[in-house]
């Protein structure tokens, strides 16, 4: 019997995997997915009118985004950029040469024509490049979202130039996490301190590299 019942549930998940791949290999990019702003979410409209036909449906948030572009045939010359913290759009639709932002497996650069990808951000330099021009952070982490028409959009936690940036508070800052560091007699202490040093430390490599 539990035989029996293991091949079922073995089937199933494995039937179950290869529709879900078939699925993930044919679904578009985003940029692929058509945006019409002015028709909105007609499932949803038409769900509503069933509910309330009296009422006049709310907007829902289809109805505010701006048509996406598409993907060019041909390989663009600039890399747009959006830039993104929670209080403030530092870019927006800013055309640059070359972004690198500092992602966990590494130093990134992003250039026009990049590969669709997704990658994690850790406290580092992000540096913009726009011919001579280079515009540097130091962002606390966050998300980098590159999309296959040439577009990045980076979402930060936190950001700041790095020119307004002090180093003898830096070093400072750093001394006195490697103390508690080395003080630390539980595990709380230890991370909070380990977070202080690494975080420090990468400021301190962002202004001395």
């Amino acid at each position: 019997m539990f035989r029996q019942v293991a091949h079922r549930l073995l089937t199933r998940s494995t039937t179950n995997h290869s529709a879900c791949a078939a699925a993930t290999i044919l679904r578009p990019y985003s940029t692929d997915v058509s945006t019409d702003a002015s028709s909105g979410d007609s499932a949803f409209v038409e769900a509503w009118k069933k509910v309330a036909p009296n009422i006049d449906p709310p907007k829902t948030p289809i109805q505010f985004m701006e048509p996406r572009p598409p993907t060019p045939s041909t390989l663009p010359s600039k890399l747009t950029v959006n830039f993104v913290l929670p209080y403030a759009a530092e870019l927006s639709k800013a055309e640059v040469d070359m972004v690198i932002v500092p992602a966990t497996t590494g130093q990134m650069g992003i250039l026009p024509g990049h590969v669709p990808t997704i990658a994690e951000l850790k406290p580092g330099l992000l540096s913009v490049h726009e011919g001579n021009d280079v515009k540097k952070y130091f962002i606390s982490s966050g998300f980098a979202f590159v999309h296959s028409n040439s577009y990045a959009d980076i979402l930060a936690v936190e950001a700041i130039p790095l020119d307004r940036i002090d180093p003898a508070q830096v070093q400072k800052g750093l001394s006195e996490f490697t103390q508690k560091l080395n003080s630390a007699s539980t595990d709380l202490d230890k991370a909070e301190a380990q977070i202080g040093v690494d975080v420090h430390s990468a400021l301190n490599s962002a202004l001395t590299g």
